[in-house]
Protein backbone atom coordinates (compact mmCIF):
# COMPACT_ATOMS: atom_id res chain seq x y z
CA UNK A 1 0.00 0.00 0.00
CA UNK A 2 2.96 2.62 1.01
CA UNK A 3 4.59 1.93 -2.44
CA UNK A 4 1.09 2.42 -4.55
CA UNK A 5 0.90 5.66 -2.28
CA UNK A 6 5.00 6.60 -3.48
CA UNK A 7 4.34 6.04 -6.36
CA UNK A 8 1.92 7.92 -7.29
CA UNK A 9 3.12 10.73 -5.15
CA UNK A 10 6.56 10.90 -7.32
CA UNK A 11 4.44 10.59 -10.44
CA UNK A 12 1.80 14.01 -9.36
CA UNK A 13 5.38 15.84 -8.60
CA UNK A 14 7.05 14.66 -11.81
CA UNK A 15 3.68 15.75 -13.91
CA UNK A 16 3.19 18.94 -11.96
CA UNK A 17 7.16 20.36 -13.25
CA UNK A 18 5.50 20.87 -16.87
CA UNK A 19 6.87 22.88 -19.88
CA UNK A 20 3.93 25.41 -18.93
CA UNK A 21 5.75 25.97 -15.97
CA UNK A 22 8.95 26.61 -17.68
CA UNK A 23 7.53 28.86 -20.24
CA UNK A 24 6.50 31.10 -17.31
CA UNK A 25 8.52 34.67 -16.81
CA UNK A 26 10.14 33.99 -13.15
CA UNK A 27 9.25 36.22 -9.97
CA UNK A 28 11.46 38.86 -9.09
CA UNK A 29 11.24 42.10 -6.78
CA UNK A 30 10.80 45.43 -8.52
CA UNK A 31 10.51 48.76 -6.60
CA UNK A 32 12.11 51.01 -9.49
CA UNK A 33 11.20 54.64 -8.41
CA UNK A 34 11.49 57.93 -11.13
CA UNK A 35 10.54 61.32 -11.31
CA UNK A 36 8.32 62.57 -13.49
CA UNK A 37 10.42 65.11 -14.42
CA UNK A 38 13.45 62.75 -15.29
CA UNK A 39 10.91 60.46 -16.92
CA UNK A 40 10.03 63.15 -19.19
CA UNK A 41 14.13 64.20 -19.65
CA UNK A 42 14.79 60.76 -20.15
CA UNK A 43 11.87 58.95 -22.48
CA UNK A 44 12.36 58.66 -25.63
CA UNK A 45 8.76 59.50 -27.54
CA UNK A 46 7.21 58.53 -24.02
CA UNK A 47 9.01 55.51 -23.36
CA UNK A 48 12.12 54.58 -20.86
CA UNK A 49 13.86 51.51 -21.07
CA UNK A 50 15.63 50.55 -17.36
CA UNK A 51 18.38 48.47 -17.88
CA UNK A 52 18.72 45.09 -15.54
CA UNK A 53 20.18 46.18 -12.08
CA UNK A 54 18.13 45.59 -8.46
CA UNK A 55 15.20 45.72 -8.11
CA UNK A 56 14.17 45.79 -12.22
CA UNK A 57 12.83 42.74 -12.88
CA UNK A 58 14.08 39.79 -14.95
CA UNK A 59 15.52 41.85 -18.02
CA UNK A 60 15.16 45.14 -16.89
CA UNK A 61 11.89 47.36 -17.28
CA UNK A 62 9.93 49.18 -19.82
CA UNK A 63 7.93 52.19 -18.84
CA UNK A 64 5.59 53.57 -21.50
CA UNK A 65 3.33 56.75 -21.18
CA UNK A 66 0.52 55.45 -23.65
CA UNK A 67 -1.25 58.06 -25.70
CA UNK A 68 -4.17 58.03 -22.72
CA UNK A 69 -1.41 59.98 -20.30
CA UNK A 70 -1.40 56.32 -18.16
CA UNK A 71 1.76 54.59 -17.72
CA UNK A 72 1.95 51.05 -18.00
CA UNK A 73 5.53 48.91 -16.99
CA UNK A 74 6.57 45.54 -18.19
CA UNK A 75 9.79 43.16 -17.55
CA UNK A 76 11.64 43.41 -20.80
CA UNK A 77 11.69 39.91 -20.56
CA UNK A 78 10.26 37.99 -23.84
CA UNK A 79 7.34 35.83 -22.73
CA UNK A 80 9.12 33.11 -25.62
CA UNK A 81 11.65 31.14 -24.16
CA UNK A 82 11.57 33.17 -20.54
CA UNK A 83 14.73 31.26 -19.50
CA UNK A 84 16.86 33.06 -21.66
CA UNK A 85 15.95 36.27 -20.17
CA UNK A 86 15.97 37.55 -23.84
CA UNK A 87 15.29 41.61 -23.60
CA UNK A 88 12.77 42.82 -26.06
CA UNK A 89 13.09 46.07 -27.91
CA UNK A 90 11.09 48.67 -28.60
CA UNK A 91 10.20 49.55 -32.67
CA UNK A 92 10.09 52.60 -34.18
CA UNK A 93 7.50 53.85 -33.35
CA UNK A 94 7.07 52.81 -29.77
CA UNK A 95 3.39 50.94 -30.22
CA UNK A 96 5.60 47.15 -30.30
CA UNK A 97 8.76 45.88 -29.04
CA UNK A 98 10.35 42.68 -30.56
CA UNK A 99 12.48 39.85 -29.09
CA UNK A 100 15.42 39.73 -30.59
CA UNK A 101 15.98 36.13 -30.01
CA UNK A 102 12.39 34.93 -31.75
CA UNK A 103 11.49 37.42 -33.44
CA UNK A 104 8.24 37.95 -31.62
CA UNK A 105 6.22 41.49 -31.21
CA UNK A 106 4.23 42.63 -28.23
CA UNK A 107 2.05 45.67 -27.81
CA UNK A 108 3.18 48.75 -25.31
CA UNK A 109 -0.19 48.92 -24.36
CA UNK A 110 -1.22 46.17 -22.78
CA UNK A 111 2.21 43.80 -23.11
CA UNK A 112 -0.03 41.38 -25.41
CA UNK A 113 1.38 39.66 -28.14
CA UNK A 114 1.06 40.79 -31.65
CA UNK A 115 3.39 38.30 -33.60
CA UNK A 116 4.22 34.82 -33.63
CA UNK A 117 6.03 32.73 -31.82
CA UNK A 118 4.68 34.91 -28.98
CA UNK A 119 1.23 33.26 -27.11
CA UNK A 120 1.59 34.69 -23.60
CA UNK A 121 2.17 39.01 -22.97
CA UNK A 122 4.85 40.57 -21.43
CA UNK A 123 5.11 40.56 -17.45
CA UNK A 124 3.35 43.55 -16.58
CA UNK A 125 4.11 45.38 -13.21
CA UNK A 126 2.14 47.83 -10.84
CA UNK A 127 2.75 51.54 -11.53
CA UNK A 128 1.70 54.48 -9.11
CA UNK A 129 1.77 58.08 -9.91
CA UNK A 130 1.99 60.18 -6.47
CA UNK A 131 4.06 63.41 -5.16
CA UNK A 132 5.85 63.92 -8.80
CA UNK A 133 7.17 60.16 -9.08
CA UNK A 134 6.56 57.18 -10.71
CA UNK A 135 6.94 54.07 -8.70
CA UNK A 136 6.88 50.07 -10.54
CA UNK A 137 5.81 47.28 -7.62
CA UNK A 138 5.25 44.24 -7.90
Amino acid sequence: MRTGISIVLISLTLLSCTKDSLDRIPEAYVNYRITIQEFNIKNKNGLLLVNKMDNTGVAGLIIYRRADNAYVAFDRCSSVNPQTRCAVVPDDPNLTATDPCSGAKFSLFDGSPVKAPAKRPLKEYKVIISNFEISVLN
